[in-house]
């Protein structure tokens, strides 16, 4: 089954209005900066985001976020050293957020993935992330219950892909995207290269095509750090 699109623009269409959306990466690092620009020129509105920040400068989510797309974000910092798009819009009452520290927002994603529908941490004991979250007593420590989070859309970055969607990473540039793959009913990824069906080893294969639904080859894909460093802006 070949899953290849012509265009970032193909590969995101039919995202709707309302959806959920995974966006991955580490800052910029495994960012899908083509695939989120391309999702802003389709312009869906009142999006629930989940990445791992709120975005930074004027690309990327913070542009999502500055073009009124994103009703709702979850994330674990906020506040990154330019976050001026999230900074107006919170403060605006424009966008809700959900705070979630960082390992347990990886484990919720992975748990969504995996269909482990909640599990016991004891991260955010006794304080507000906790308030009206179980509490299990385990071999004489408190653990509050998190919930699974999954997404009807993933935005993702691979390295190389093959039209079967299988998918290597480059390096720290995995972080968030094999989970969010797992974890989204429709996964859209951007590759650097194509390959032909068998041109990626088995044992390489990191996220295998089962959780891939669509991608396309993106090879001058930009860095979001070099965007904001020359002050870019978009659309």
């Amino acid at each position: 089954m070949d899953k290849t699109c012509k265009t970032v623009a193909e590969a995101v269409a039919g995202i709707a209005d309302g959806a959920s959306v995974m966006i991955a990466g580490f800052g910029g690092s495994g960012a899908p900066v083509e695939l989120i620009h391309a999702l802003i020129d389709a312009g869906p509105r009142h999006l629930t985001v989940i990445n791992n920040n709120a975005g930074t400068g004027q690309v990327g989510l913070a542009a999502m976020i500055r073009e009124g797309m994103v009703d709702k974000v979850i994330c674990s910092y906020p506040r990154t050293r330019d976050a001026v798009c999230f900074n107006e819009a919170y403060a605006a009452g424009k966008l809700e957020l959900e705070v979630v520290p960082q390992g347990t927002l990886a484990e919720r994603i992975r748990a969504g993935g995996a269909g482990i529908p909640a599990f016991y941490t004891p991260t955010g004991v006794g304080t507000e992330l906790a308030e009206g979250k179980a509490v299990g007593r385990f071999e004489g420590k408190d653990y509050v219950q998190e919930r699974w989070l999954k997404a009807d859309v993933a935005l993702i970055k691979g390295e190389v892909g093959d039209p079967m969607g299988n998918l290597t990473y480059r390096m720290s540039a995995r972080n968030f995207n094999p989970i969010m793959a797992m974890a989204a009913t429709r996964t859209i990824a951007q590759v650097r290269r194509m390959v032909a069906p068998g041109g990626i080893p088995p044992e390489d294969v990191i996220t295998p095509g089962i959780f891939v639904d669509a991608l396309v080859e993106v090879p001058d894909a930009r860095q979001e750090e070099d965007l904001i460093r020359a002050e870019a802006v978009y659309p």
